[in-house]
């Protein structure tokens, strides 16, 4: 489970086995073993007796701002892995190589999105014709990736720039399926201009946090991007990989509109936008753990949606450990 903080003031600390949490409210205690990772996302204290009994126990805390971005992470030392992977991963980052893999994880996030798509469309009759319009266009965009041949330095922009076009596409359905009150003119960020999008991007970014631990525990090095290039600072790599799975953050926050759970009240706003309050971080993330702990098949196994996020990194890492063996 995912232990989170989001009550302004909080404390944590280490009682024997257990993490205990005392706010205004209530003290309660979490069994370590129960414990994958401690989200914070306000002002809180905490002990150092419980930083290093998460760090023994390698579960990471990590730090969300007011608008869900992950700014810091507390993680033990050592790398997930051998640093022979991040080698391998420097080498395939360039050329053909980075191409089939830049492209063959944006189709899969494409794909992703026209299965929501469809899945919304079968469920709401009087919409099937703009919704199906609309998967059509993406179908047809999505051919232009998979045509694309030559190395990625040749290629990202093309990338960049049709992707661009299918997110117009696929965002632009989603508000066309929102109630009324919440529909949204595109996509928009720091701060959010919109409910939707003030929840989409909070999940994001705790998207975001679990994206990242899962590359440093298979060894692969967050900074060293295919798609998105390397900027200073920039955990490009994680960029690249989070597009395979915001389609989980999507399937959530449409399912929290389409039963009614969003109120206004969960929003405060602020200049320029609005922001989650603790109400709406507490409703989102308890969405998000819920979507993220359902157990789906993948790959011949019934496997939990946060757990394939760590075996496809893992598969990555092997990927290009055989293909650079193969290739000497």
């Amino acid at each position: 489970m995912q232990l989170v903080i989001n009550s302004r003031g909080s404390y944590l600390k280490k009682k024997e086995n257990c993490f205990l949490v005392k706010n205004e409210d209530k003290v309660f205690e979490v069994s370590v073993k129960k414990v994958d990772s401690i989200l914070i996302t306000t002002s809180a204290y905490f002990s150092t007796d419980a930083i290093k009994f998460a760090v023994d126990n390698n579960i990471d805390i990590v730090f969300l701002d007011y608008f869900g971005n992950p700014y810091g992470r507390v993680w033990h030392s050592k790398l997930g892995s051998t640093t022979l992977i991040r080698r391998y991963q420097l080498e395939y980052s360039t050329g053909e190589n980075g191409l089939k893999l830049a492209k063959d994880w944006i189709i899969k996030k494409i794909d992703n999105q026209i299965n929501l798509l469809t899945e919304l469309k079968n469920a709401r009759k009087g919409k099937e014709v703009q919704l199906q319009n609309i998967i059509d266009s993406i179908s047809q965009k999505k051919e232009i990736l998979q045509n694309l041949q030559g190395t990625i330095e040749e290629k990202r922009n093309q990338i960049m720039v049709t992707e661009a076009g299918i997110s117009k596409d696929y965002f632009s359905a989603i508000s066309y399926i929102m109630p009324e009150p919440y529909k949204f003119d595109g996509r928009s960020r720091s701060p959010a201009k919109d409910e939707f999008n003030c929840l989409l991007n909070y999940g994001y970014g705790v998207l975001y946090s679990l994206v990242e631990k899962a590359c440093i525990i298979a060894g692969l090095d967050p900074y060293i991007g295919f798609l998105h290039t390397d900027n200073y600072n920039k955990k490009s790599f994680v960029f690249d990989l989070i597009e395979l799975y915001r389609t989980l953050v999507d399937k959530t926050v449409i399912h929290l509109f389409s039963k009614r759970q969003v109120k206004k009240e969960h929003f405060d706003k602020i200049r320029g936008g609005l922001t989650l309050n603790q109400a709406g971080k507490a409703l989102l993330i308890t969405a998000f753990n819920e979507m993220m702990d359902k157990t789906v098949r993948y790959k011949g196994r019934n496997i939990k949606n946060r757990n394939i996020i760590q075996l496809e990194c893992h598969h990555i890492a092997n990927s290009f450990i055989k293909g650079s063996k193969s290739a000497c």
